[in-house]
């Protein structure tokens, strides 16, 4: 006979649901990471595990059905760690209980069919308690993955190590390459577009007016799930970056693999890079132009630092972006001239134009 707190949580009020449990219903399937992104990626995934873990990382097409709040979480834990197994089984029940029918309702919105996938941290209690309530509440398949999102994140370290064919799309600050980016993708080219998912533009100045950056343990995870879904033996443009966008940091093995690989280095003349910079910054937020500017005061130098500002104060804004050109670009020249192992590839182009240099580029790669 099973002893109560072996059990679920719910089992413990539902007759049936120890029923399943003990006869072990096939209508629950435990499958691997590697077996869901195989063959179950059409089934809706849900993520148990409380709303702060799911915010520091998920995956990124699941949805949060939390089975405890953060708070309840660390009631539990604390219990767990300071008084027993039963005592926060006990206190985990009373916090799960008034939401047994709400579980429901919202897994049948999240998964209208009735077939759905889940996984909390580990792959343990949480996500197979779950399961057990879906199937007992006429969910026809439900899959447990094995090690949960912990078993996801080894799974995404080790993708980044395979080959990919990444060209890297170079050129100094201002040559617009990101625009560039979107026309090659909008014309059928595989495009990752990283300053996009770290939701920073790649400078001091990068971050301006621009939402919150994700953890880098998220942007991980959505650089996994944007390159699953491309053919890695096809071409994959990315623009050349330094390891950290912002505050986030690009995975070491796919950044060794930029560093890497073919760079088609754009030489755009300053005074087009300048043109295109200041109709990109002129329009942020004054005062955080100024604070970029003081932040990088010992790379500027002192009395260019003092110009810029002085510059940005009456408006004059070309004047601050050639100031500032004059420290990007020696900046990014020598990260050029490092690459041991890469190929540089200059192009002389007259102007930022980006559809034009994307069709250049297209044509290029079509002829090599």
């Amino acid at each position: 006979m099973l002893h109560l707190y072996c059990l679920p949580l719910w089992a413990r009020c539902l007759p049936f649901v120890r029923h399943q449990i003990v006869v072990k219903s096939l209508m629950k399937q435990s499958i691997s990471i590697d077996f869901y992104y195989q063959r179950l990626m059409h089934i809706p995934l849900i993520d148990v595990r409380s709303p702060g873990e799911f915010a520091k990382g998920h995956i990124p097409n699941a949805t949060n059905l939390e089975l405890f709040t953060d708070h309840e979480r660390a009631v539990v834990g604390t219990a767990y760690k300071k008084e027993s197994k039963e005592k926060a089984y006990e206190l985990g029940y009373e916090f799960v209980k008034p939401k047994l029918n709400d579980f429901i309702s919202k897994s049948a919105t999240i998964a209208p069919l009735k077939e759905v996938a889940i996984h909390c941290w580990r792959g343990g209690m949480r996500s197979n308690s779950f399961a057990d309530h879906l199937v007992a509440n006429g969910f026809e398949k439900v899959y447990v993955i094995e090690g949960g999102y912990k078993a996801f994140r080894n799974h995404v370290i080790q993708f980044f190590e395979q080959p990919l064919a990444l060209h890297v799309l170079g050129g100094y600050t201002g040559t617009g390459k990101t625009e560039i980016l979107h026309f090659l993708e909008k014309k059928g080219q595989q495009v990752i577009d990283l300053e996009g998912m770290a939701s920073h533009r790649g400078s001091a100045f990068g971050g301006i007016d621009l939402p919150a950056q994700p953890s880098t343990e998220q942007f991980e995870n959505a650089l996994f799930f944007k390159i699953h879904g491309l053919n890695r033996k096809l071409p994959i443009w990315v623009e050349d970056e330094s390891r950290m966008v912002g505050t986030v940091s690009i995975p070491e093995a796919f950044y060794n693999q930029m560093r890497e690989r073919t760079v088609y280095f754009l030489n755009v003349p300053v005074e087009q890079r300048t043109k295109h910079l200041v109709a990109t910054y002129a329009n942020l937020t004054h005062e955080k132009l100024a604070d970029a500017i003081t932040r990088i005061t010992k790379r500027l130098g002192y009395d260019n630092a003092k110009f810029a500002q002085e510059a940005l104060a009456n408006r004059n804004y070309a004047e601050v972006v050639k100031i500032t050109l004059s420290y990007y670009d020696k900046y990014y020249l020598k990260g050029l001239q490092n690459r041991v192992n890469a190929s540089v590839q200059e192009y002389k182009t007259p102007e930022v134009s980006p559809e034009k240099t994307a069709d250049f580029l297209i044509n290029l790669l079509n002829s090599i």
